[in-house]
């Protein structure tokens, strides 16, 4: 018997939901931005409403209790050992990313990201006026790998000075293993690359799968990296704005600080800090539960592309809550087939283009953290809309 009540439908539009209100037809299904459609484990509510009911919102001090919070979580949940004076709160992650490279890279430096890859990644290295360096994944089957000779090259640039790691890896879904992890540092530490990882979809992991932070790989790796983390998309509580940045180098957290501030994403709402530990001390049961109906979900996407539209591919998804789909077989580019979904279909998904021009076309995202009347009345669009294109 289940605890908590997935199914639920929330009626989210009009609520200036940027997932629901973003599409002009009041008709469409989004299964587009990473956010759920869930409300927030109890735990997290009644904290939040706690907070409210004092009904004074100023300037907010993170207390000890925050720190505690975190360092028991990863411990736990991780087997991983953080000093509190290693981190630094902020509002996002990638405001986070933004401030790290502008502390770390010099204007004209490289970076290298793993493409298909998270959009942001490329606008915040550009922000901050550096290069954005693609080392393209391999596809192996249903999944991708690492091409290692590519990496090694990009990394051995004389102008790279920055690796940003997406773990998991959205949107491929990959979940790194501790090998991969411990394999990318060592390449990394032999031409002088510091590693950022981007680790917001940490908790969201499939059966049979295991996450593993860059920073517990060891020492070395400890050593070499910057984390950046946060309880929003696992706990669906993004608008809430909070993220941690954790590093061990004094040196490099103490450019990283400055850089926050400069940046003005120093100080945090009233609310993030009491969700955050409501979060990791009180809700990791209803994580759990969330991860399991999750698969569910993703099964019956798995299930209906086998029975319906055979002749396109649904990668296997190790992590997070975003399927990635190929969809070469269709004759359309990515951007023309996601266009074609929101007019015909009524249904809102992400352009692979999106995530990469060159290797992410070919392919959709799709968003299936939604109750399963919600995914069910998506796929069914997804389907009426492209089975006519398909032999």
């Amino acid at each position: 018997m289940e605890k908590y009540d997935f199914d639920k439908i929330v009626n989210r539009r009009g609520t200036h939901c940027y997932k629901w209100d973003e599409a002009e037809e009041a008709d469409v299904i989004p299964m587009w931005v990473a956010d759920m459609d869930f409300p927030a484990a109890p735990a997290i509510q009644q904290a939040v409403a706690e907070r409210a009911a004092h009904g004074v919102f100023g300037y907010t001090m993170v207390p000890d209790s925050y720190y505690e919070a975190i360092t028991r979580w990863f411990s736990r949940r991780h087997g991983w050992m953080i000093d509190r004076q290693w981190i630094i709160y902020t509002t996002g992650v990638v405001p986070a990313i933004s401030a790290t490279i502008k502390a770390l890279a010099m204007s004209g430096e490289k970076v290298i990201v793993q493409t298909p890859v998270y959009n942001c990644f490329f606008s915040s290295i550009k922000n901050q006026g550096c290069e954005v360096l693609e080392s393209p994944l391999k596809r192996e089957g249903d999944s991708y790998t690492i091409d290692w000779e590519d990496f090694e090259a990009k990394c051995a640039d004389e102008k790279t000075t920055l690796f940003l790691l997406c773990n998991p890896h959205n949107p491929s879904g990959r979940v790194w293993t501790r090998v991969e992890l411990e394999r990318m540092n060592d390449i990394c530490l032999r031409h002088n690359v510091k590693v950022i990882s981007d680790e917001i979809h940490c908790e969201l992991t499939m059966p049979g799968y295991s996450f593993t932070p860059f920073a517990a790989v060891s020492e070395a790796c400890a050593d070499n990296c910057i984390t950046l983390n946060s309880p929003t998309k696992s706990f669906n509580i993004a608008g809430l704005q909070i993220a941690n940045v954790i590093c061990k180098n004094p040196t490099w957290r103490r450019r990283i600080n400055r850089a926050i501030n400069i940046f003005e994403v120093c100080d945090v709402n009233p609310f993030g800090p009491v969700a955050l530990e409501a979060a990791y001390n009180e809700s990791e049961e209803w994580l759990m539960e969330l991860n399991r109906y999750l698969y569910r979900n993703y099964m019956a996407v798995k299930e209906c592309f086998r029975r319906e539209l055979p002749q396109l591919e649904v990668m296997r998804l190790e992590g997070t809550y975003l399927v990635w789909v190929d969809i070469h077989a269709t004759g359309m580019g990515s951007d023309e087939l996601s266009e074609r979904l929101m007019k015909l279909g009524k249904v809102f998904v992400n352009s692979g283009t999106m995530y990469g021009r060159q290797d992410g076309e070919g392919y959709i995202r799709i968003n299936i953290a939604c109750p399963r009347a919600t995914l069910n009345e998506g796929l069914r669009r997804i389907v009426t809309t492209i089975k006519p294109l398909l032999p």
